[in-house]
């Protein structure tokens, strides 16, 4: 694609649930790091003046009722229209000053999302228990869907416009993170992190990450995933499973038969059976899913090459 000197138009995506405090910061400073961007901040039913605050600090507010991080997430990418758009958690812990580069990395190196994988000493800030949770999941999808981020849980990202309006965006809550990750890796789209700074939160400001129950719903999110975009994986190993209690049921019985000509442990020799038959069965479904998913993937590819790509300085 020749290179081009047109601007693109960006837009600032900040979900909110309860960030009074630290809104007005966060608006003033992607303000000063994107002069030319639209900033975006949706409510997501706040008991405190977060709409009120970000309004006044220059915001365009908007509502999303239904509760939860994905729900806003789709919304925001159904109703706003621009060619790149900065997606960033509202509650000040990341460094709007790295905004103008990862759109740079964006636009230069023409890719579909730049991660800001997060760095900090403060321990308050990333806590350990969070930190471990996410380089498990991180290390989980990379062993799945390929080793592409170092940080797929970060609420700090720059996507195209093209990665935006092909996202399904099936998720509810905090693992709309993981969705995100996992379709930029089946469509195979140019994808890069970047290194970001981490900050504490201001005083006033908690976090509404729970590290049991969101972790919980991050791994049930993979395995959904696995189940839709990796429907082998999932049955053909469930297949391999029941074959295997199968064989080791029944070869006793089997080698005993052999001997004897008898057949002892008739409901075993049943049981064992109608487990084998389920693994055959469970691989069948394995091997049609994944079929049908191979034109899933072709026409989400489809429909992301039908928009054009992001504009090169």
């Amino acid at each position: 694609m020749p290179k081009t000197t047109a601007q693109p138009k960006i837009a600032v995506l900040i979900p909110c649930y309860n960030e009074a405090q630290p809104i007005a910061h966060v608006v003033a400073d992607f303000r000063s790091a994107l002069p030319d961007a639209d900033i975006y901040v949706y409510d997501n039913n706040s008991t405190d003046d977060t709409a009120k605050v970000a309004a006044e600090a220059g915001a365009i507010v908007r509502v999303e009722t239904q509760q939860g991080k994905g729900n806003v997430v789709r919304r925001m990418f159904a109703d706003i229209e621009a060619d790149i758009y900065v997606m960033v958690d509202g509650d000040n812990t990341y460094e709007a000053a790295a905004a103008p580069a990862l759109v740079a990395k964006l636009r230069d190196e023409t890719l579909d999302m730049v991660s800001g994988c997060r760095v900090t000493e403060i321990q308050e800030a990333y806590r350990p228990g969070h930190r471990f949770g996410n380089w498990m999941l991180t290390s989980l999808v990379a062993a799945i869907f390929g080793n592409r981020t170092s940080d797929m849980l970060t609420g700090y990202r720059v996507f195209s416009r093209r990665f935006v309006k092909s996202f399904p965006a099936l998720s509810r809550g905090f693992e709309i993170e993981t969705e995100l990750t996992v379709h930029a890796l089946e469509l195979r789209m140019p994808i890069a992190d970047v290194d970001t700074a981490y900050i504490d939160r201001l005083p006033g400001s908690d976090s509404k990450l729970s590290t049991i129950g969101d972790g919980i719903r991050i791994l049930k999110m993979i395995a959904m995933l696995v189940k839709e975009e990796r429907p082998f994986l999932m049955f053909g190993g469930l297949g391999l499973l029941f074959a295997l209690v199968s064989l080791i049921l029944g070869a006793p019985i089997v080698a005993e038969f052999v001997e004897t000509g008898l057949v002892p442990r008739f409901p075993t020799a049943i049981l064992s059976a109608s487990i084998m038959v389920i693994a055959v069965l469970s691989t069948m479904v394995g091997v049609i899913l994944d079929t049908v998913t191979v034109g899933r993937r072709e026409m989400k590819r489809m429909a992301y090459l039908a928009l054009p790509a992001v504009l090169r300085k």
